[in-house]
């Protein structure tokens, strides 16, 4: 009786094991699986910069001093495409307090002396004072059209350099491929790994061209917005700087009559 009893109770626990015995072979399966990967993975390569400089090339070097005049570009928009040098400060009061005068000839004289924007603008607009507003309002938007593509060709060598620099990055990278390929093709068996660096180095020049052309792109977008800023802007602080004279030959009409 006993012994028939235990065989009676043995199906009960199969059931209840399984589920446990297959979660533990399976979680010792993933932690080997894991432990394995681990120990086969190699630490990521260490880049030495000098080695890509080398590995660069001439192209190489072209486009690192194309880099250093972007610098240099990027440098003096800074100084000059800004609104402290475009539109001086009380430059306008000044003028306008000349213009109120009656003093024209003045007015022009201190606009002809000095380099920004607003003296361009309003200079051009003092010496059409004779022939109305009209006149005046039209040299206006002609000289602010002048200085605003006077403006745009000077940060454009930030787009030509963002165009270029790519542009040699991927002439250095076809030509270095065609010369792993040449390495590659004189070989009997060739492995791939011997192809592998000189692939690298054909590489190294189009990363350069993306280093130099990304911020040189992106500072032509942001010159260009602030150019276009900084010119609506001085053409209104003209325009607001010639209202008194605007209202004065609107009204003259009527007080002759």
């Amino acid at each position: 009786m006993p012994t028939t009893q235990k065989k009676s109770q043995m199906p009960w626990l199969v059931p209840v094991l399984t589920p446990f015995l297959w979660g533990s072979t399976s979680f010792a399966a993933f932690a080997l699986e894991q432990d394995a990967a681990a120990n086969t993975r190699q630490a990521p390569p260490d880049i030495d910069l000098r080695q890509l400089f080398l590995d660069g090339g001439a192209i190489g070097y072209i486009i690192v001093a194309l880099s250093v005049v972007m610098l240099a570009l990027v440098f003096e928009h800074l100084i000059t495409v800004r609104r402290g040098t475009l539109i001086p400060d009380g430059m306008a009061e000044d003028i306008q307090k000349l213009i109120q005068q009656g003093q024209f000839k003045v007015a022009e004289t201190r606009c002809r002396a000095s380099p920004s924007l607003l003296g361009h603008l309003l200079g051009a607009a003092l010496k059409e004072v004779d022939f109305g507003y009209s006149a005046v309002e039209k040299a206006l938007e002609d000289a602010a059209a002048q200085q605003s593509a006077r403006l745009m060709r000077k940060i454009e060598y930030l787009s030509i350099i963002s165009t270029v620099a790519p542009m040699l990055g991927l002439m250095g990278t076809v030509w270095g491929m065609i010369l792993a390929f040449m390495e590659f093709e004189r070989k009997a068996n060739p492995q791939v790994s011997e192809l592998a660096p000189g692939i690298y180095k054909a590489l190294v020049t189009t990363l350069f061209g993306l280093i130099v052309a990304i911020p040189a792109i992106s500072a032509f977008g942001f010159f260009r917005n602030r150019i276009d800023e900084l010119v609506a802007k001085t053409a209104l602080t003209a325009e607001q700087i010639f209202a008194e004279f605007k209202r004065g030959v609107t009204s003259r009409p009527r007080e002759e009559r």
